[in-house]
């Protein structure tokens, strides 16, 4: 699922496993596992077995986010994209989302059946 070349760019940005304590589990896996669980939408429960642990895998989803792991992965993957010129910066997509008050939101009026009287 990650490629060596992934994982060489993706490796120095992991947190260093600590001198004490019980050993990780090994990184790399468990970024797969996050990776499946995420592009299968699939829930935590039903990862398969060769992926390993899923309370693992959601945990250290969690301390990673904690940690600001997957803002760091995104700025470097960009980075390296953009080096590359393999991201198209032209194309801009905004969104906003404003609550309509409720008579303007295309509610029926009472009483009003849609015909015209003439």
């Amino acid at each position: 699922m990650i490629t060596d070349a992934m994982w060489d760019r993706i490796k120095p940005l992991m947190p260093v496993e600590p001198v004490r304590g019980r050993r990780w589990a090994n990184r790399r896996r468990t970024l797969e596992t996050i990776a499946w669980k995420f592009r299968t939408g699939s829930p935590w429960r039903a990862l398969p077995d060769e992926l390993g642990s899923f309370q693992t895998a959601h945990k250290r989803l969690l301390r990673w986010a904690a940690y600001g792991i997957w803002e760091r992965i995104l700025a470097a993957l960009l980075a390296a994209a953009d080096g590359v010129d393999d991201i198209g910066w032209t194309v801009s997509v905004d969104s906003t989302v404003c609550r309509a008050h409720q008579h303007a939101a295309g509610a029926r009026i009472k009483g009003h059946h849609g015909t015209t009287s003439g």
